[in-house]
């Protein structure tokens, strides 16, 4: 038997976490991106064949990527030199020009299968790209969020096999016919969640050799990873406070995984030692946006936070109130993961607002009728939705929808304490991306919202808005009211 032991060491949405922070209630520092250089160097040092991945979301989540829009994010992910990395749905912020511009900084592959140019039946992206490491091949793939199609459905130039089954076909298509007969161990790097990577590997034929799916998106922590299909499937959480870590025996003769063991890293101190030289390398970028970003923009009664994006939150309650009270709308549905940041406050600068509000979008007003607003809150308030992998939302103060989890059906829906009408007219404000996407993420049509009146841009950029508002409004409080209620 000729085996070969080999170390895969794995990240995902990373949103450009660079800065290493102290661990709520004190204690060690976590994270950042100079401990996680240091962590990598480390393992490169101590194993023989180590390879270094990231599963999609590089950019967007912290002012130093927002400044720069994704430039500073490319020239410091060199620094760590990956060897091969996928798209997820976050690095499409800037559109598709930035992102091709993007891939020319990056010194190491980006690999996507399932992105076309429709009038030439192209690729996009390099489907795949094979690493030779001891004598052995390894082919990685990479395979994008459908989240990613959906943002990009106004680019005419651009189609996608979105479906996991037409996904799965584009990986046969690879193994099939682009790769040769020696290929050692596959691995699909994905950006489409945890449980649409479980549904994927179970559609994938054996005969085509697909070992691990090393996935992002869903910023899943496991305790151990999925086998599915004799398929390895992990993920590493979000940010840079951990790693995975695959340690593989690979069988040359059968060109299989004969041993294995994964681990969740955590990059804290002791891990390892701090990179020093990537710590002065961002600092000199965060030194010019501190300077710029350092002024005080607004003041919270208290520190409002945004756990989690499938729950209302103090901080989701705030922006909908702010943006409700500018619109002058009866309902507003904010993204929760238009909300970047956990916690924010009480004195936010312009820096702290901007990691948390990175996103340039427009707002539109709607007038749309009772029978409309249900079967939008019961599309967004379903079970399925809530899974990680769905597009969750905070609304406004005066707005109360309850959902009973049990039956999966929501069971009233009411606006200032007054049930909804099906019959009467309300008004109703969306963001751009979600106007965009308004067919899958509230299961209505943009046509279909536009039916009962013109639509009305009310603003061209709600980070604007929020920041004027911000302004001028110090010493907010809020807390969670039972606005979304799943008893």
């Amino acid at each position: 038997m000729d085996t070969r032991r080999f170390t895969i060491l794995h990240s995902n949405d990373m949103h450009g976490d660079f800065l290493a922070e102290v661990r709520s209630g004190g204690g060690k520092m976590i994270g950042g991106l100079s401990l996680l250089s240091g962590y990598l160097n480390k393992v490169r040092r101590e194993e023989e064949n180590v390879l270094y991945v990231i599963s999609g979301d590089m950019v967007q989540g912290s002012i130093i990527d927002a400044e720069y829009r994704g430039i500073s994010t490319m020239e410091i992910m060199n620094y760590l030199a990956p060897d091969v990395v996928t798209l997820g749905n976050h690095e499409f912020d800037h559109g598709l020009p930035h992102l091709l511009f993007l891939e020319k900084v990056a010194n190491f592959p980006i690999v996507n299968a399932n992105l076309y140019l429709k009038p030439y039946q192209k690729r996009l992206m390099k489907p795949y790209h094979i690493v030779r490491k001891a004598g052995f091949d390894i082919l990685f793939i990479g395979i994008v969020t459908e989240k990613v199609i959906a943002d990009l459905a106004k680019d005419e130039l651009i189609a996608s096999f979105v479906t996991l089954e037409e996904a799965s076909a584009e990986v046969g298509r690879i193994t099939n016919a682009y790769k040769n007969d020696d290929i050692d161990l596959t691995v699909l790097l994905t950006h489409i969640g945890f449980d649409s990577d479980l549904e994927l590997a179970r559609l994938l034929k054996p005969e085509w050799g697909v070992d691990l799916i090393l996935g992002g998106h869903s910023h899943t922590i496991l305790e151990r990873p999925a086998e599915v299909n004799g398929i390895l499937v992990a993920q590493a959480g979000v940010g840079t406070d951990q790693i995975g870590r695959f340690d593989l025996t690979v069988d040359d003769d059968t060109n299989r995984i004969v041993e294995w063991d994964w681990r969740l890293v955590p990059i804290e101190q002791g891990v390892a030692e701090p990179d020093q030289g990537l710590h002065d390398y961002i600092d000199s970028f965060k030194q010019l946006v501190d300077r710029k970003y350092g002024s005080v923009l607004t003041k919270f009664a208290s520190e409002l936070v945004h756990p989690a994006r499938t729950e209302e939150t103090p901080l989701g309650d705030l922006v909908a109130d702010a943006l409700a009270d500018v619109t002058g709308a009866d309902v507003i549905l904010v993204g929760s993961g238009s909300i970047r940041s956990k916690r924010l406050g009480p004195v936010v600068t312009l820096g702290d607002f901007a990691a948390c509000f990175p996103f340039e979008e427009t707002l539109t007003r709607f007038t749309v009728t009772g029978r409309d607003l249900l079967r939008i809150f019961r599309h967004i308030m379903r079970r399925e939705n809530r899974s990680g992998e769905g597009e969750c939302y905070q609304v406004n103060r005066g707005v109360r929808a309850v959902h009973d989890d049990a039956r999966d059906e929501l069971v009233s829906l009411a606006i200032r304490d007054v049930p909804v009408v099906e019959d009467a007219t309300y008004t109703l404000v969306l963001p751009g991306y979600h106007l965009r996407n308004a067919k899958a993420f509230l299961g209505i049509s943009e046509a279909e919202l536009a039916a009962r009146g013109t639509p009305k841009v009310v603003a061209t950029s709600v980070s604007d808005v929020l920041q004027e508002y911000l302004r001028n409004h110090q010493n907010l409080a809020s807390r969670v009211e039972g606005r979304l209620v799943y008893p």
